[in-house]
């Protein structure tokens, strides 16, 4: 029997690109706390909630939210919840819908306004992943027992303290908002979601059944 689950065919080639080698060192360290956490509810055999935070809610903790469901599934780790939210509500960045679908997922736009929903899907049988911006403490959220990943240094700083949260975990990743409106936006916004997939897999891969 496989180890892995079977991704739509472009996401399981992005992950067959993908080298753990190169993530260095310092960064292992800092994804240490989020491999711990997720190792312990599995061997406790309990529900592993994850909820990935920054300021919008629009690029980061979306693109860490949809990457981490995404690996959790590839290893067959069960039980993972992923959930985002920010300090505000705004809207999925549209550039990061672009970027994943580039990838290899399946979006659906469930609903238009301000702040379109978004069905999200990495493998044929599986349930979609639900997108929108909302704030870490929404009712779409879960209110205990879950990890806070806060994948933004602003909104670390801009949040003390997060109720419900079991741990709280500092995983930061540049902002491609920086080059928004520029000939390289494409590229960065690329890079970054590589970047959190990378991370997200690799932080997967290490858990021990």
């Amino acid at each position: 029997m496989s180890n892995q689950n079977a991704l739509y065919p472009k996401i399981q080639s992005l992950f067959e690109s993908f080298d753990f080698n190169a993530i260095s060192n310092d960064r292992k360290k800092t994804l240490q706390p989020l491999i711990d956490f997720i190792q312990l509810k599995f061997n406790q055999e309990q529900e592993i909630r994850l909820n990935l935070i920054c300021t919008h809610n629009s690029r980061r903790s979306h693109l860490a939210q949809v990457w981490a469901q995404t690996a959790a599934y590839y290893y067959k780790i069960k039980n993972v919840s992923c959930y985002s939210g920010g300090t505000e509500a705004t809207a999925l960045f549209p550039k990061v819908a672009e970027v994943l679908l580039e990838s290899g997922f399946e979006i659906q736009k469930l609903s238009e306004g301000d702040n379109p929903i978004y069905a999200i899907k990495f493998s044929e049988n599986e349930t979609p992943i639900i997108v929108f911006s909302k704030t870490y403490d929404a009712d779409f959220n879960p209110k205990s027992e879950f990890a806070a990943i806060m994948t933004c240094s602003q909104a670390d700083g801009g949040c003390p303290f997060i109720a419900g949260a079991e741990k709280r975990i500092a995983i930061t990743y540049d902002d491609p908002k920086a080059f928004d409106g520029t000939s390289e936006q494409t590229e960065k916004y690329q890079e970054r979601s590589l970047q959190i997939a990378a991370e997200m897999f690799y932080v997967f891969s290490q858990i021990k059944k």
